[in-house]
């Protein structure tokens, strides 16, 4: 009998999210599944790593017939606690999410989402991070289920080439409204930041963090244009941020 390829599930929304539930069920038919999930939201934590407190890790029951654990530290601490203390061979899949929110365009540089299958990325496993454009608590999962299913199909199928992942969001809605997959590059936006500031009973300000999301690239090869037009985007996904095309301009400075 054909051993099942391991999967090692997480999220940045906690292991008690229903993101993380849906995407369990999803990989069920795909292989042998463990979870190692944040205790708590991680939400925009980025790539952070816990340096300065002791990281606890729990057995959980949370699903059914699923190995699973809590991790108090990050996304990223889960991905690297489970492949040096708790599994015993290396994954051949790591898939992060479902996500309630997007990653598309620069979201991704914030994302604890995507920041654990980056891990997975240095690590040279095949890695996907999947998140619904829904912020509902009790948003319909049934076509990030189904798209994430079809996607990690393939990836342990074909396999992903060394030191990149999968950036995938779906839009929110019906899964009958999804109009298929768009393979994509990450669009140009940012956050126009804003601060609301308030005082505590006590007199001393503080502030919550605001803003609105400004696209700045309408190209029709974006992540955001397939989102707007009801289609999943996938973004192959690298780690390796130089920017190459300055070298050599760089190299004719006086430096």
């Amino acid at each position: 009998m054909e051993k099942k390829p391991l999967i090692l599930i997480t999220n940045d929304d906690g292991i008690t999210a229903k993101g993380i539930k849906n995407l369990v069920e999803a990989m069920r038919p795909l292989g042998t599944l463990v979870v190692v999930a944040p205790d708590k939201p991680q939400s925009g934590m980025g790539h952070a790593i816990t340096i300065h407190d002791p990281i606890r890790l729990k057995k959980s029951n949370q699903f059914e017939g699923v190995e699973a654990y809590t991790c108090s530290g990050t996304p990223v601490d889960c991905v690297k606690i489970a492949l040096y203390e708790i599994l015993k061979e290396r994954p051949a899949l790591i898939v992060s999410g479902v996500n309630h929110g997007s990653n598309a365009a620069t979201n991704i540089l914030y994302s604890g989402t995507m920041s654990a299958a980056v891990e997975g990325a240095i690590e040279d496993i095949p890695s996907v991070g999947f998140s619904l454009l829904d912020f509902d608590a009790n948003a319909d999962f049934a076509a990030a289920a189904h798209y994430a299913h079809k996607i990690a199909k393939e990836v342990l199928k074909h396999s992903l080439p060394k030191n990149t992942c999968l950036n995938v969001n779906i839009p929110k809605g019906e899964l009958t409204a999804v109009k298929g997959t768009k393979i994509c590059r990450q669009g140009k936006a940012f956050w126009d930041d804003q601060f609301v500031k308030r005082q505590d009973p006590f007199g001393n300000d503080y502030y919550w963090i605001s803003g609105e999301f400004s696209v700045t690239d309408h190209g029709e090869d974006t992540d955001m244009w397939a989102l707007d037009h009801n289609y999943v985007s996938i973004v192959p996904t690298q780690f390796d941020m130089t920017a190459f095309g300055l070298i050599s301009q760089l190299n004719e400075w006086d430096l």
